[in-house]
């Protein structure tokens, strides 16, 4: 009289055949690969420019919130108070050019795309409608003659 609970491999089955587990997995794996893109254009363009106006590591840039800033070799804050907002800019650019990317090269295409596909299920329901709306205007004509044939004929009857 108990009911059988789904065990848990029956429940991790479900689990990793859900549509959205995989269009994750995806997503992540396509996320990283882009990653390298964009670090590419960071290094390769970005950095170059700046490196125009100053040095091309963005990581260089700091201020001394607090003297005597002093840093050790490997890049560690010895003395003082060292605000790193170079690396933080480098962080963000790369950020804005992901987000560009992303949404020129694949969410601006994909809703034109859908925006088209979902224009042409309208205009084919709307020819559907208009073909429907025919047929029962036909239709009531239909009834409306055989009506007025019936009453024509029931008054030759009487």
């Amino acid at each position: 009289m108990s009911e059988k609970k789904p065990g848990v491999w029956e429940g991790f089955k479900a689990f990793l055949t859900r549509g959205n587990v995989v269009d994750l997995a995806v997503a992540v794996v396509i996320g990283a690969a882009f990653t390298n893109i964009v670090n590419s254009v960071v290094k390769g363009l970005i950095n170059p420019l700046v490196g125009a106006i100053g040095t091309q590591n963005l990581d260089s840039y700091s201020s001394c919130l607090k003297e005597p800033c002093r840093k050790a070799a490997d890049g560690t804050v010895t003395d003082g108070v060292l605000i790193m907002w170079g690396s933080v800019l480098g962080a963000t650019l790369s950020f804005v050019i992901t987000a560009a990317v992303v949404y020129f090269l694949m969410v601006l295409p994909m809703s034109k795309y859908l925006a088209r596909v979902e224009a042409r299920r309208k205009a084919k329901e709307g020819a559907h409608e208009v073909i429907e709306v025919s047929e029962l205007e036909v239709l009531k004509e239909i009834r409306d003659a055989l009506v007025a044939q019936q009453r024509g004929s029931g008054h030759d009857e009487r």
